[in-house]
């Protein structure tokens, strides 16, 4: 009696909106919508350190900033005034009475007024001569000022001879390291015994802040011009006890308060002034005498020297602008820079940043530094010295507007030692993040005026971050300090910048890839639309086009709320056509074989560079398009763009794989996900004949993976009649049967779903048969059944196909009888799981046994089983 026999339906894939198990999961993800990856775009380090690179747009240009310049001693100003505030300040209402004083940075050197009287003459002639000694050249400069001679007189009492402490100085090597690092205990005793408020040291107050003498002003009496005072500073003196008035009558300080101020600013400056003789002009004079010696350990012991010093200004609370003899050490320090060593010089810049320089000299010492840095061989000098805290200290509080050149070579610097992995690191611990997050805060409100150089300081900036993001601990950095949000930012006001867009698309590609890093720049707002502009603004860029694609190919991976804002984003599909069209390759390959030439034997040559990167652009861009189509919503209108499936087809037929294998690939698993959406409006249905043919050259070809997506390919396309004739008549059939002896599950797989479509028709069983369909898929079920649940269930539903019904018998006896003995022991539940030893994937796999195995299983069982001899007996 010959059996009913219903074909199982065709191999579609289900899509239950209502209802989705962890079956029909695996199920779009494995055989019909396939995420593609790919990997990241790969930028070699450049070996030069350079500002701007070769692939720099400002690499040609002749207003950028240069690498390489001379530094020398005479670069530097005369620190012997403040520069400038650039505030131009209201007069006061009223004439001052007090002379000019001496400038708070140089105690030497008073700016003169004109003269009212003989006394005033001399002081006007002192000026002078300190305008003299600013205009000449820093290396024609005296000796440090006050080491010996104006400090005595100091400390010298009224009438006193003044005793000479200068020593001898000490250019031994060896007797300069035995001296103490800082002030003994009797020296620091000594300057907390001068700072007692009271106790008069016998000079004159100084103001901190404006470094003007301050005292008693009469105008009736005048110190005699042989005092003490009179003949350093040719300030008057007056007597103490006198009180005065102003004229008009306003009452002056009483004298007790005069006194108390005088002499806490009195006992200050005695207290500077014992540091001076003491510690600090011993240490200048031992510079000053060991540079002068330029033996071959010198520099060892000027470096030592430096250091020093820096801790003794420290100690004393004299760094930054607070000594008033600050200009005789930077002379000094300026000096040692042309001895051109690198470790002295950095010794040299942190205590010159320590002294807070300002205007041209810390565009020089950013310079120096910049300098130093650009040889790979000096890393290990900033690894050891804090040179680096310095530099983010500059970068943390000097303003573009004022110090932006500084700036750039500043952050130039940090971007060359970022390369170097161990100095990477101890950027991380030194907050490099957090002053980067802040500096890219600040250059957003740079005014128009600065925005050039604003531009060539985000270069380097967004160059460290570039290196930042290689290491695993910054990711976290990222995030949370809002890193990618604030560089969206620098891309909206710099989308023009090529230089600063194709930093920022590397470190979105680096860190796109990691869940956290991802999600934090799926929800900055407009980064879609913002991508797409830089896309079609720059399109001709392949290393910026290449890194955005990739990057959008991240966000659309495992996101549908990202494939579905990208789609939406206005312009979104004319932009990425575009670029599909710019850099598809229509010139004829030159690797495609002659047409009446001979085929050549030998392997192919690897494609040029130029094809590679156009196929790297496309091979991203097409995953992007893969990725889209998983979208419920996009994936059917993309399958109605006619033009986005011709510029796939015309991909297939332009390329070979042996030289665009990745690319062919990615354009089969688009196509695979486009063809799962069979509306009659469908681009890819009314091209279904002319892709099988296309297919037909990633199936014979010898990669596998490019095997796996064409025979994917064919499962959706089998679903149509025309498609099924085509296979059976070009012996597709042949090949898809031997791809079931294969040991991928995956090729496996899409092996069963062609040959499920194709035995829908009567006469191709046959064929099938021919070739031993039966008998391999019974083999597969046997392999793979146990361990792979959905794989079972697709071989069962083949089978069902081969051998349900009609007078075909595609298995022999021993054959049936061996699938019937698999089927029954699959059939038992408890047994089956026994092969599942994940306990995490056991429940998964018990619902593919069930939705997917089972059905069909139970039906061929009844179908194999030989009848009933008691029926039919009964029945006669």
């Amino acid at each position: 009696m010959e059996r009913k026999h219903e074909n199982c339906s065709p191999f579609i894939p289900r899509r239950n909106a209502l209802r989705k198990t962890s079956a029909e999961i695996v199920n779009e993800a494995r055989q019909s919508l396939r995420v593609q990856s790919t990997q990241r775009p790969f930028t070699p380090r450049d070996g030069h350190r350079q500002l701007f690179g070769k692939s720099s747009v400002r690499a040609g240009c002749d207003n950028r900033p240069p690498s390489t310049f001379s530094l020398h001693s005479q670069n530097f100003d005369a620190p012997d005034s403040r520069p400038g505030s650039g505030t131009r300040l209201s007069p006061l209402n009223h004439n001052p009475k007090f002379p000019v004083p001496c400038e708070a940075e140089d105690a030497f050197k008073a700016f003169p007024k004109p003269p009212a009287d003989p006394l005033e003459v001399k002081r006007g002639l002192a000026g002078a001569r300190a305008r003299l000694l600013r205009a000449g050249s820093l290396t024609t400069l005296p000796p440090v000022e006050g080491h010996t001679d104006v400090t005595e007189r100091l400390n010298a009492g009224p009438g006193q001879k003044q005793p000479s402490t200068q020593q001898p100085l000490n250019t031994d090597c060896t007797k300069v390291h035995s001296g103490p690092h800082k002030p003994g205990p009797h020296r620091t005793a000594s300057v907390s015994r001068i700072r007692q408020p009271g106790v008069d040291s016998g000079v004159r107050p100084t103001d901190c802040t404006t470094g003007r003498r301050t005292g008693p002003h009469f105008h009736h009496e005048r110190q005699p011009a042989n005092s003490r005072e009179s003949c350093w500073f040719g300030q008057p003196q007056f007597p103490a006890s006198h009180q005065a008035t102003s004229k008009g009558g306003m009452q002056m300080f009483s004298k007790k308060e005069r006194g108390n101020e005088d002499n806490t600013r009195s006992t200050e400056e005695g207290a500077e002034s014992l540091m001076w003789n003491n510690m600090i002009g011993p240490l200048l004079q031992q510079l000053e005498a060991v540079a002068a010696g330029s033996s071959e350990g010198s520099v060892g012991c000027l470096c030592d020297l430096c250091d020093r010093l820096h801790g003794t200004l420290a100690e004393a609370d004299l760094l930054g602008r607070r000594c008033k003899r600050r200009s005789g050490i930077l002379r000094t320090l300026f000096r040692l820079i042309d001895l051109n060593s690198a470790q002295l010089n950095l010794h040299i810049t942190k205590l010159c940043l320590a002294l807070c320089v300002s205007g041209n000299n810390l565009l020089n010492i950013c310079k120096l530094i910049f300098q130093i840095s650009r040889s790979e061989s000096n890393d290990v000098l900033f690894q050891n010295n804090s040179i680096i805290d310095s530099l983010l200290g500059v970068l943390s509080h000097e303003d573009v507007s004022t110090s932006g050149e500084a700036l750039l070579y500043c952050v130039g610097t940090l971007k060359f030692l970022s390369g170097n992995s161990a100095i990477l690191r101890l950027l991380l611990d030194k907050n490099c993040m957090g002053v980067a997050q802040k500096l890219l805060q600040r250059l957003h409100t740079v005014e128009e005026t600065h925005f050039p150089i604003a531009g060539h300081i985000l270069v380097q900036l967004t160059a460290i971050l570039r290196n930042l993001a290689d290491h695993p601990h910054s990711r976290p950095l990222f995030v949370s300090l809002s890193v990618l949000s604030e560089l969206c930012l620098v891309l909206h006001h710099h989308r023009k910048d090529q230089d600063i867009c194709t930093n920022i698309s590397r470190i979105y590609s680096k860190l796109s890839s990691y869940s956290e890093c991802r999600l934090a720049l799926a929800q900055t707002p407009d980064c879609y639309r913002l991508f797409l502009e830089l896309l079609s603004k720059h399109h001709q860029k392949q290393d910026l086009v290449v890194r955005l694609l990739f990057t959008l190919g991240n966000l659309t991976a495992k996101s549908d709320e990202a494939r579905q804002q990208l789609f939406q984003c206005e312009g979104c599909m004319d932009t990425l056509l575009q670029v599909y069209d710019s850099y598809q390759r229509r010139d004829a390959s030159p690797h495609t074989p002659s047409q009446t030439g001979a085929p050549s034997l030998s392997e192919p040559a690897a494609p040029p560079v130029g094809v590679q990167e156009d196929d790297d652009v496309l091979v991203k861009l097409v995953r992007v398009l893969a990725n889209m189509c998983i979208h419920p919503a996009v994936g059917p209108a993309l399958a109605t763009n006619t033009a986005c499936t011709q510029l796939l087809m015309e991909t297939l037929e332009l390329r070979s794989v042996q030289e665009s294998e990745e690319l062919l690939v990615n354009v089969a698993a688009t196509i695979n996900n486009l063809s799962f959406y069979q509306e009659k409006s469908s681009a890819i249905r009314h091209s279904e004949l002319i892709i099988a043919k296309l297919m037909l050259k990633l199936v014979l070809s010898s990669s596998m993976d490019a095997m796996l997506e064409a025979t994917r390919v064919y499962g959706n396309l089998s679903q149509s009649k025309d498609v099924r004739d085509f296979i059976m008549q070009n012996k597709v059939h042949q090949f898809v049967v031997t791809l079931l002896d294969s040991k991928s599950t995956e090729m496996c797989f899409s092996a069963c779903g062609v040959l499920t479509n194709l035995a829908l028709d009567p006469p191709n069983r046959v064929s099938l048969s021919l070739e031993g369909a039966a008998a391999n898929l019974v083999d597969s079920l046997r392999d793979f059944g146990p361990g792979d649940w959905q794989l079972a269930g697709q071989i069962c539903q083949a089978l069902w196909n081969l051998i349900g019904g009609g007078s075909e018998n595609p298995l022999d006896t021993k054959e049936r009888e061996s699938l019937l003995e698999i089927l029954t022991t699959c059939l038992d539940q408890e047994e089956a799981m026994k092969w599942i030893e994940n306990e995490d994937v056991r429940d998964f796999h018990r619902a593919c046994w069930e939705l997917e195995f089972l059905p069909v299983a139970q039906k061929l069982v009844k179908i194999l089983q030989p009848p009933d001899p008691t029926a039919r007996h009964t029945g006669t």
